[in-house]
C-alpha cells in the first residue's frame, strides 16, 4: 500500500495562535520538508495576502527533489463564473502543477453560510474543478466538514464527493474540520465513500478531540491514500494531525514505506527546525520527536534499559533521529546513577555502595527543593564530588548580602534600591574577600563571586547567565516556603543548567551560581 504525505504547515499551521512565518521562513521550511521526503507541500493561498503571493513567485526558483508544491484556494464564488473567478485565476497564476480547493459538504453550511441551494453547491464544486483541470492542473478537493456533514445528511455528503469525482478531481480529501470525530466514525464514513466512488481519497483531521493522529491512522486502515497534517501538529484551535507522529507510525508500525529510512532519521531534526522558525518552544512530550519521548526516570525502567534497550522503548529512538535520556530524581534507583555516570564519562563502579549513597544524597537534596531533571550540570558535579580525591576549584567560606531602600536626595517620594554582596572564598590555600554592587541581590552576589575568582580563573569572564527561574515549592508556607532556583548559563558555545534549593532565595541562588561556575571550570581547564 502506498500513502501520500501532504503537509499543510505553511497554511493550516500558520493559523495557530502565535505563529507567523516570513516568506524566507516558508521557503526554508519547504526545502526541509523536501529533504524529509514529503510528497506534497501546501504553500499557502495565493491572492489571499501579499505574503503568499510573493511566496509562490519566489518558490518557482526552488529545485525540489522529492516534493511537489501545492497552491490552496476555494471553489468559485457563487455569483461568478469559473472562467472569471479571481480566486481560481490566482491558483492558475501561482504556477504550481497541483492545486487544492476547498468546498462545502455539510448541508447546513451550504444553506446557512454559503447561502445557496444544495444543488447549486454541487454545480459550484464541479465547475471549479473542471475549470482548473482545463488548465492542465492536478486537482485535490477538500470536502470541508465532511464527517459532520455525513453524520447529519449522509446522502448529500456522498453527493458532494461524487460531484467532485465526476468533475475530475484527482483526490477527494475528507475533512474533520471541527476535529470532533471518533476513529469508528471515520472508518464507517470512509468505507461508505469507497463504496460510492472510485476516486482516490485523502484525510484531513483537526485535533479538537485529541484524536487527530488516531483518526488519520484509522482512515488509512480504511483505505485512504493521502494523509494531510502539519509538523508538530500546529494549527488552529487545538491543532492539526501531527505528521511527526503519523509518519513513523505508518512506516514503523504499519510497514508503509511512505519515506526512506534515511529520511525518517531526519524527523526529529525537522520537528525542531520548524519549531525554531515558528518561534515556538518545542514540546518535550511530543511522541517520537520530543526530548521526553524516550526519557526514563523510574529506577525500574532504567534497570531494564541497561539490560535490554527495548525493554521500555516502543522503537529504537535513532530511527527517528532522537535519542534515549535518563534523568535522576527522588524516584531514581542505582541504575539511573550508573547509566548517567557512563553517559557523562564519570567513573562509577557498578557494584559497591557509591551509587547507592548518591541516590540517597539526591533524595535528601530533592526533599530540600533541589531537582536534577533539568539541571544536569549540577548532577554531574554531584557525581564528581563523590569521586575520591576530587578537589573543587574554589570553596565558599561565607557571604553576606545587603539590600538598602532609601529616598533619593531632593525627591518627593522617589526611592532607589542598592544591593551589595560580600563574598569570601578559598582557592588552593589563598582566601579572597571581595565586595560588589549589583542590580539586585543575586546579581550583586554573582558579581562579587566573579570578582573573587577572576584572578585565578580569568576565563570565567566568558560565562553569562541567560535564564534565571524561581519556583515556590510549598505555597501553603507563604514567604517561609522552600524555593528552587534554576539557572541557565552559557560561554557562547554551549549552555548548561544548575540548581539550588533552600528556604532562603539568596542561598538557593548562591548554590546554583556556584555550581554554574564550578561546572564551567571543570570543563574548560
Amino acid at each position: 500500500m502506498k500513502v501520500q504525505l501532504y503537509d499543510t504547515t505553511l497554511r493550516d499551521g500558520t493559523q495557530q495562535e502565535g505563529i507567523s512565518f516570513s516568506v524566507a521562513d516558508k521557503l526554508r521550511i519547504v526545502q526541509k520538508l523536501d529533504e524529509l521526503g514529503i510528497h506534497f507541500i501546501e504553500g499557502g493561498w495565493p491572492g489571499a495576502n501579499p505574503k503568499d503571493t510573493e511566496f509562490f513567485a519566489r518558490a518557482r526558483e526552488l529545485r525540489l527533489k522529492n516534493s511537489v508544491l501545492v497552491a490552496f484556494g476555494s471553489t468559485k464564488h457563487p455569483a461568478s463564473k469559473a472562467s472569471v473567478d479571481p480566486n481560481l485565476a490566482a491558483l492558475v497564476e501561482a504556477g504550481t502543477k497541483v492545486v487544492t480547493i476547498v468546498g462545502k459538504s455539510w448541508d447546513i453550511h451550504v444553506t446557512q453560510l454559503l447561502e445557496v441551494s444544495l444543488q447549486n453547491n454541487l454545480e459550484i464544486i464541479a465547475d471549479s474543478i473542471i475549470f482548473l483541470k482545463s488548465h492542465g492542473l492536478k486537482v485535490f478537493f477538500d470536502a470541508e466538514h465532511f464527517f459532520d456533514g455525513y453524520r447529519a445528511n449522509p446522502e448529500y455528503a456522498l453527493k458532494v464527493v461524487e460531484a467532485a469525482a465526476k468533475a475530475g478531481a484527482d483526490c477527494v480529501v475528507l475533512c474533520d474540520t471541527n476535529g470532533g470525530g471518533l476513529p469508528s466514525e471515520i472508518t464507517a464514513a470512509v468505507n461508505a465513500v469507497r463504496a460510492s466512488v472510485a476516486v482516490p481519497l485523502g484525510i484531513h483531521v483537526h485535533n479538537d478531540g485529541d484524536l487527530a493522529v488516531a483518526n488519520s491512522i484509522a482512515a488509512v486502515q480504511a483505505g485512504v491514500i493521502q494523509v494531510q497534517g502539519t509538523i508538530n501538529g500546529y494549527g488552529e484551535r487545538c491543532g492539526n494531525a501531527n505528521l511527526c507522529s503519523i509518519i513513523p507510525t505508518l512506516k514503523l508500525k504499519m510497514g508503509i514505506d511512505c519515506i526512506t529510512d534515511e529520511q525518517l532519521a531526519k524527523l526529529t531534526e525537522t520537528s525542531r527546525f520548524v519549531a525554531e522558525l515558528a518561534n515556538m518552544a518545542p514540546s518535550s512530550n511530543l511522541p517520537y520527536v520530543g526530548t521526553s519521548a524516550f526519557t526514563h526516570k523510574g529506577g525500574l525502567h532504567v534497570s531494564g534499559l541497561l539490560k535490554w534497550e527495548s525493554s521500555y522503548q516502543h522503537i529504537d529512538p535513532k530511527l527517528v533521529g532522537n535519542r534515549p535520556r535518563v534523568v535522576v530524581s527522588e524516584l531514581s534507583g542505582k541504575s539511573n546513577i550508573i547509566y548517567k555516570a557512563k553517559e557523562l564519562g564519570v567513573s562509577l563502579p557498578t557494584r559497591g555502595k557509591q551509587a547507592r549513597e548518591i541516590v540517597q544524597k539526591i533524595k535528601e537534596l530533592e526533599s530540600k527543593g533541589f531537582q536534577y531533571e533539568s539541571a544536569e550540570a549540577s548532577f554531574e558535579l554531584l557525581l564528581q564530588r563523590a569521586q575520591p580525591g576530587y578537589k573543587p576549584p574554589f570553596e565558599l567560606i561565607d557571604f553576606m548580602v545587603v539590600v538598602e531602600r532609601h529616598r533619593r536626595p531632593s525627591s518627593e517620594g522617589d526611592t532607589e534600591l542598592l544591593s551589595e554582596a560580600t563574598v569570601k572564598v578559598r582557592v588552593d590555600d589563598k582566601v579572597f574577600h571581595t565586595a560588589s554592587e549589583g542590580n539586585g541581590p543575586v546579581n550583586a552576589l554573582d558579581q562579587a563571586l566573579r570578582k573573587a575568582l577572576v584572578e585565578f580563573y580569568p576565563e570565567i569572564s566568558k560565562v553569562q547567565l541567560v535564564d534565571y527561574k524561581v519556583r515556590i515549592l510549598e505555597e501553603s508556607s507563604g514567604t517561609a516556603s522552600q524555593v528552587r532556583v534554576l539557572i541557565e548559563s552559557t560561554d557562547g558555545q554551549r549552555k548548561w543548567r544548575t540548581v539550588g534549593g533552600s528556604t532562603n532565595i539568596i542561598d538557593a541562588s548562591w548554590l546554583a551560581l556556584a555550581d554554574s561556575l564550578e561546572y564551567y571550570l571543570l570543563h574548560c581547564r
